[in-house]
Parts: structure tokens; sequence; C-alpha cells
């Protein structure tokens, strides 16, 4: 077993020179936020995360949430951790101050997440649910709803769920019964949801769900879907808690990974129907809960980043403490750790250079995120938003995709250990495998990419990110050595295959829609691998500055410059296979019918 050590160097790399803190400081409200202030909360949340969220990690995947006669039980330790991170105010961190907030920019917010993440994931759903919830009132409720519910959620006192989805509609939300029933100033909700990540739990005193919903008189479809909040709870005028709502929970699910997490079958309505409020307009929810949804996949994706550092770690201890065979090319009878083993340095370098390039795209995305937020320019907040609309698939999709590999590869680096429950390693592998499919799989991350991000507006975002990357081509040929030549090369190959796809699939889509589908997914994969390696073509570039300068800390940025070759020599030639992929392999994927399958 390993602790979890907060790679706070590292991440305060990343925002410094990559995502470009002292930018973001320059934003309105964020002018505190100076490289030693955001240290500061880096190193008290990373203790928070070390000595309070990760000791219960490992158990309570063991013991997991228990349901009894619609009760549930978190495992032993969350109600006391919980506590302690209300006490610590780390709920209001990202939350708007007016209601109590401390409103830090999303860069900072998110580094915390992936904190949370790492430490212990089935944790950090709570809190991140939570916030979707704040976000998506705070943009759409009415002043007397965000008055009465906002101060209490933004305090972590009272939790936040999303219920979107019903046993016969998954994905396909236009398939949605849930019914809304009007009723004087409010609705009586009637429906069972289903996978709703803390739906019931004992952690807080109240949770305020956001259920889709259709009134009476909805039209079919997406278009008639409502968005309301429905409190276990229902709040008295001073805030106080009134009475118990008419809704239950059915059960929680019985899941591969996040066995803490309870996700729950939630029934509204068995006694007449649950009281419930409009948010917002009447059949809008989908467009309302999509900024929650938004925030969401960014979430998940940094849930991919913390749980592939959290399964190096691992992986990498294990490694210098296991003592098996002989090394090759090494003189002596003695044996060694496994680290000197060749194979098992290619796998821990593997997993390092994706988890860093994951985080240095993680963490730009969101700086774009702030400045389209905060930035005073118009122009500048539009450009930076069709910048994170364009990322926001890509951090979910790529991410967690890749948490996937790395946990399979560290469970690799353990051997037969791996497969064992007693190392945590296989633990760290089941928890990623939900992160793919949560907030929309991969296929629905990537046919958002493809026709909302790429061909709506007909590849202006993705080109003009194309010439973004070139410039960083351009600096890396120009640079010294041949260490940034490699890289540079290995960049450039990945650029091109990124432009040949993209048009591709602008040719393709008006005309051919299922060929440019058909590649959407390799596509999402091509571009998080090229950007991954764009940023750390960019760390190298940085490094070699501050080696060149005899800076403090040598060995830090020569393992980054190491890593980033690592990372050009043996993940971006990945590029090419993708490229053809999508401009070949259209024919293949969907020739044969569905009775040769």
């Amino acid at each position: 077993m390993t602790t979890y050590a907060t790679p706070v160097k590292d991440m305060a790399f990343v925002m410094n020179e990559l995502a470009g803190l002292n930018d973001i400081a320059k934003l309105p409200g964020c002018e505190e936020m100076t490289p030693d202030v955001v240290r500061t909360i880096l190193d008290e949340a990373g203790r928070f995360a070390a000595e309070v969220l990760a000791p219960i990690d490992q158990s309570g995947d063991r013991v997991g949430s228990q349901a009894e006669k619609g009760v549930v039980t978190t495992p032993p330790g969350f109600k006391e951790a919980y506590r302690k991170f209300i006490e610590g105010g780390w709920p209001t961190v990202a939350c708007p101050p007016k209601f109590g907030g401390q409103g830090l920019p999303h860069l900072v917010s998110m580094a915390l997440h992936e904190m949370w993440d790492a430490a212990n994931m089935s944790f950090s759903l709570c809190p991140m649910l939570t916030q979707g919830a704040v976000d998506a009132l705070e943009h759409h409720a009415s002043e007397e709803l965000k008055a009465r519910y906002l101060p209490p959620m933004v305090k972590g006192e009272w939790t936040g769920t999303m219920n979107l989805t019903e046993a016969q509609a998954g994905s396909d939300l236009a398939a949605v019964r849930t019914r809304a029933i009007p009723e004087g100033d409010h609705y009586r909700i009637v429906g069972t949801k289903i996978f709703i990540t803390y739906g019931e739990h004992d952690l807080a005193s109240n949770i305020v769900h956001t259920v889709l919903a259709r009134l009476p008189d909805a039209p079919e479809g997406v278009k008639g879907i409502s968005l309301f909040l429905v409190p276990k709870y229902l709040a008295n005028p001073d805030g106080s808690l009134g009475a118990r709502n008419d809704l239950q929970c059915v059960s929680v699910e019985h899941k591969l990974g996040i066995h803490a997490s309870p996700t729950a079958i939630i029934s509204y309505g068995e006694k007449g129907g649950a009281i419930g409020y409009l948010i917002g307009q009447p059949n809008r929810g989908l467009e309302y809960m999509f900024t929650m949804m938004n925030r969401a996949r960014i979430a998940v994706g940094y849930e991919g980043i913390g749980i592939s550092e959290r399964a190096y770690q691992r992986a990498l201890a294990y490694a210098r403490e296991r003592v098996q065979g002989k090394p090759l090319g090494h003189t002596g009878a003695g044996r060694a750790p496994i680290i000197q083993h060749p194979d098992v340095r290619r796998m821990l370098l593997s997993m390092k250079a994706q988890t860093e390039a994951m985080r240095a795209l993680g963490y730009v995305a969101v700086a774009s995120l702030d400045k389209a937020m905060r930035h005073p320019d118009a122009k500048e907040r539009a450009r930076h938003q069709a910048v994170i609309d364009f990322y926001t698939p890509i951090v979910k999709g790529w991410c967690t995709e890749q948490s996937i590999e790395v946990s399979s590869t560290g469970i690799q680096v353990h051997g037969g250990m791996g497969f064992i429950e007693e190392t945590g390693a296989a633990q760290h592998l089941r928890d990623a495998r939900i992160t793919t499919i949560y907030e929309g799989t991969t296929g629905i991350q990537a046919m958002d990419l493809v026709g909302r991000k790429v061909a709506r507006d007909a590849g202006a975002t993705a080109m003009a990110v194309i010439a973004e990357m070139r410039q960083t081509r351009a600096q890396l040929a120009a640079g010294r050595g041949d260490e940034l030549a490699a890289i540079g090369a290995s960049l450039d190959t990945g650029i091109s295959a990124v432009e040949e796809s993209t048009r591709y699939l602008l040719d393709h889509y008006g005309g051919n829609p299922r060929a440019a589908a058909a590649g959407s997914v390799p596509y999402l994969m091509l571009l998080g691998t090229v950007l991954g390696g764009w940023q750390m073509g960019r760390a190298a570039l940085v490094s070699q500055k501050k080696l060149a300068s005899a800076a403090d800390d040598k060995r830090f940025y020569e393992t980054k410059m190491a890593t980033a070759r690592f990372y050009a020599d043996h993940i971006l030639p990945r590029a090419n296979a993708y490229r053809y992929e999508i401009v070949h392999g259209a024919d293949s994927t969907l020739r044969l019918d569905e009775a040769q399958f």
C-alpha cells in the first residue's frame, strides 16, 4: 500500500508556465491569485487530500455505501471527512461570493478537484455534483430559489444532484417520462430516475435534486423538457428544514467501481407527487442542464487525471520496493528492484508522460474557461468560449480513456500482485472505468466534438488551435539541441495528422455524416494525443530555458525534458494511426449489415 503525495510542484509548474496563472490574476475578481497565494492553497489542499481523504479510499471501496429501507449509509470515516471538508471551507472555493463562496478561478479550483479525485474519487463525486447544481441554479433559477437554496449548498451543508435519465431513456433524453403537474406556485413531480450519484446519503442534512421532467402541455422530444428543483426536505423561508418531500431512494446500484459513492434510483411521487419548483422557463430544461453538464464533463476529465496520478504513484512505489530478477547488463549475482528492468521503466514513463500531458491540457483548457467568463473584452470572452467549447469533449473523452490505459498499466507493473485487491492497484482501474461513461460516453463526446465544435463553425476554432501548435513547432525547431528537434519533429507529424483529419471530416460531414461519425472517436483521441504533445513540447521549451539560466532544481527540469521526449517518441506516433483510421476506416466500419455481426 502507498500513500498519496499531491504533485504540487508539477501542478504549480503547469499553472504558472503553461496555463498562464499571471494572466488569470489580471482578470476581474482574480487579482489576489499570485503564484505564492496559489501555492499556499495547493499545499493546504494537498495536506487535506493526503491526510484525510486518501486514508479512507481503499477501506471505502471494500465496504461501499449500504442501503436499507431507503436509508443510505456511507462507509466509516466518510461523514467525519465530509465534516472536515466543510470546516475547511473547501466546498466554497469556486462558488459565487454573493452566496458565501470564495469565487476562485477555475484554474485553481479544478487543481483542487484533481487532488480530491486522486485521493478518493468516490468522495470527490459528492462536492463535484453539488458544484454543478450550484452553477445551474446561479445561472437559471429565480432570485427567490437562489436566496433559499444556494447559501447552504455553497457551504456544503446541503448537497446537489443531477437527475437526468430513466430506465427506458438512457442517453436519449427525448424519451424522459417523468411528469411535472402544476399546483399553485409549485409542481408535483411523479416518476423514477436512475443513476443518481449521491442521490441519497448521510453526509448532509438535505439533498437538492435538479430533475428533468415534462409539463402536461409540453411538446414531444427534447424541446418539451423542463428543469425542476426538488429537495429531499422542503426549505422554510428562513432557510431551516421543513417537511420531508415525497421522494424515496428505491435502491443503490451494485457497481464495478466507486463503491463508496452511492448511485441511487429515486422514485418521486409515490404519495401524490413530490413538490418541485420550476427552474427558469418551461421547456428549456435540457439547455439549463447543460450548464451543469458541460462543467461536469470537464470535471470528469479531471477525474481521469487524478486517477492516473494515483495509479502512477502506486506503481512507482511498488517498482522501487519489489526486488525480483537480475537486470540486463548488470554484473554481479544480486537481485534488484524491478524499476531497473527496461520494460518496467517503459511502463512507468508511459504512465508519467500521459498523466503530465493530461494535466497540462486540462489546466490550459480551464484557463480559457476563466477568460471566457471574466475577461473584460467581449471579443476575448467569445474567443475563449469557442476554445473551451472545443476543448471540453476532448478533456472529458481523452483524459478518461487515458486513465483506463494508465491504471491498467499500473496493474501490469505490479505483475501478479496487481490482480490482488489488497495492493489497491485494481481499484484504480475499476474506478476509472466509469469515467468514460459519466456525463456521456466517449462516443457522445466525439459526436459533439465533430458536429457541434468542428463542423458548426466550419473548423475555424480547430484551425486556430492548429495555428497555435505550429507556432510552438517553430519554437522547437529554432531551439538548441537534439532533444527539442526530436520533440518538434514528432509534434509536426502529429499536427499534420490533425489538419488532414479535420479537413477530411469537414469535407464529409455534410454529404456523408455516417462516415464522419465512424471516425469521430479516433478523431477525439487524435486531438487529445496531439494537444497533449503540444503542451509537453511547451513544457520542454520552458525547461530548456530554466536549465540554460542555471535555475534551481536542475533535476526537475531535466526530468521534464526527458518526459517530454518520451511522450514524443512513444505516445505522439499514435497520431498517424488515428489519422489512417479516420481517413480510410469508415468503409470497413460501416460495411456489415446488422445480421452479419
